[in-house]
């Protein structure tokens, strides 16, 4: 999850025009993930990376190496249902099932006090709240309750934090840190 490229360099096969790369974005963020088709126009079963804010009509996101505008987002308890520009057939959505939807990091919202993008906690050094480093979050993943951040040890592998104010309760994106109370055990 997070600020990263798809590695994803070439238009895939039926979609013609407004072909770009992922990798001319300079700082792209993923929004969402594109997780299978829903029904036979093409409709595209989303999963958001984070709230979803930014799955909403007339966003243009790169989708398969292309810039696509959607057309209609709807949330449901499942996800977003989107429908794009170009994509007009469950055997177009099919061939898009697992292709991250990206935005270029300046196209998003600006984040409210306390609020940050998920892509921006990858990266960052955890710490006890003596200041001990614990490790480096090395990704994210959504939970029904909540977003957990994977933190990996130097020699002792990953433990899970639930992103709460409980587990979590100094974040600093500035000095790159932030400082965790691992869950009781």
């Amino acid at each position: 999850m997070g600020s990263r490229e798809s590695g994803k360099s070439t238009p895939f096969p039926g979609f013609h025009g407004n072909e770009v790369t992922a990798h001319r974005l300079i700082d792209p963020v993923v929004i969402g993930i594109v997780v299978a088709p829903h029904g036979v126009r093409g409709t595209l079963k989303v999963r958001a990376i984070g709230p979803g804010k930014h799955i909403r009509k007339n966003s243009t996101p790169v989708i398969g190496s292309a810039r696509r505008k959607i057309l209609a987002a709807r949330q449901t308890p499942k996800g977003f249902l989107v429908e794009v520009e170009g994509v007009r057939s469950r055997e177009e959505a099919r061939t898009l099932q697992g292709v991250e939807l990206l935005l270029e990091r300046g196209e998003l919202d600006a984040p409210e006090e306390g609020e940050y993008y998920v892509a921006d906690l990858v990266g960052l050094t955890a710490v006890n709240e003596a200041g001990e480093i614990l490790g480096v979050v090395e990704d994210t993943f959504e939970t029904a309750a909540h977003e957990v951040l994977v933190v990996r040890e130097e020699d002792d592998g990953d433990f899970y934090i639930p992103f709460t104010l409980e587990h979590v309760p100094e974040l600093d994106a500035r000095l790159g840190r932030i400082t965790i109370r691992p869950p009781e055990e």
